[in-house]
């Protein structure tokens, strides 16, 4: 396969949706946009498997919860300057592209990704600007979108640009394209994500049936390269809300030297609650992990608090069953109500 499918009508021809439901999922893509790479349409078997339900559209979406949000963790309300979230004293998110190489069915930034292209480079200055003025920022993450759909040449001048600040310790790159489009891990690629501030890489994977051949290839050569690799993922109703699953993807992860880091609570996007766990569900899994794997494959399981409040790792110091939820308490002590979905 050499095209990506990005309407009902290529999902249809390529037997991965109903025509019966044509019109349903038409009303479905104009509202989240579509979009299935190459690599991901031969990882899938069906569009109900642990790949398949990832990225291909179905009437659920349609169903909006109370409580759904179009901005589910408040990247908005911590904006100093446009395509910056300044939510940690020392760290910030650089928002910079919202164009991803496929659109998740269950994507926090679902509702943004593919507004608008690359963020200019006079927005990056004034972002850098900002970091001159604020030296307390040591880390940046550079996110989008994805940054890696970006030609190396136009990610070299950023990172070139950021790497001039002169306070930064860190870069941080969080991407799915070393699984869902690999050939971009090019020799040119790897040769601008090198310099003196190093770059982390933060794989977003969430099923071990997306590591195909080409996947595990591209993360070789990341490793190869010497770029320290980390994964986060999604822990998702229907694609790996088992022990089994999680432990599948854990391990054959640190296989290819990538270390679990973050197992994400699944944010409250609009159309995306079908995907959702309870956290009861997802403390269980984590304990049932406890149990079959080491410490170096366990994540970090954790809330990204609604409203940008910030991530906190779901355990008893940080979460109080209620009478109608949970009260989270956030790092800075404040207190939140957070519903379960209602199953």
């Amino acid at each position: 396969m050499s095209q990506a499918l990005s309407s009902i009508p290529q999902l249809t021809r390529a037997g991965l949706t109903s025509p019966e439901q044509s019109e349903e999922l038409e009303r479905v893509a104009e509202e989240f946009r579509v979009l299935i790479s190459p690599a991901m349409q031969n990882a899938l078997q069906t569009a109900d498997d642990g790949v398949g339900r990832q990225f291909v559209p179905t009437v659920d979406e349609l169903i909006i919860h109370e409580g759904d949000l179009a901005d589910p963790i408040g990247d908005h309300a911590h904006e100093p300057v446009p395509g910056l979230t300044h939510r940690y004293p020392d760290r910030a998110i650089l928002h910079l592209t919202q164009t991803c190489a496929v659109y998740c069915r269950f994507c926090f930034r679902r509702e943004s990704v593919g507004d608008s292209g690359t963020l200019p480079m006079e927005a990056i200055e004034r972002i850098c600007d900002y970091l001159r003025k604020t030296p307390a920022i040591r880390e940046i993450i550079l996110t989008g979108g994805d940054p890696l759909v970006l030609s190396p040449r136009r990610l070299g001048l950023v990172l070139e640009k950021l790497r001039a600040v002169g306070t930064l310790d860190l870069l941080r790159i969080h991407s799915r394209v070393p699984v869902v489009a690999p050939e971009r891990i090019t020799p040119d690629l790897l040769e601008v994500l090198k310099g003196e501030i190093p770059v982390w890489i933060v794989v977003h994977t969430n099923h071990a049936q997306e590591l195909t051949p080409e996947a595990r290839a591209a993360l070789a050569r990341l490793a190869d390269a010497g770029f320290p690799l980390l994964s986060q993922s999604v822990l998702l109703r229907g694609v790996n809300d088992t022990p089994e699953a999680l432990e599948d993807l854990f391990r054959a992860l640190l296989r290819l030297r990538v270390k679990p880091y973050y197992l994400h609570h699944c944010d409250l996007a609009r159309g995306a609650g079908h995907f959702r766990t309870t956290l009861e569900e997802g403390m269980a899994l984590m304990a049932a992990l406890r149990g079959r794997i080491s410490g170096t494959a366990l994540p970090s399981y954790i809330l990204d608090i609604p409203g940008g409040f910030g991530k906190v790792p779901i355990n008893p110091q940080y979460f109080t069953k209620t009478p109608d939820g949970w009260s989270v308490t956030d790092p800075r002590g404040g207190k939140h109500h957070y519903s379960d979905p209602l199953r």
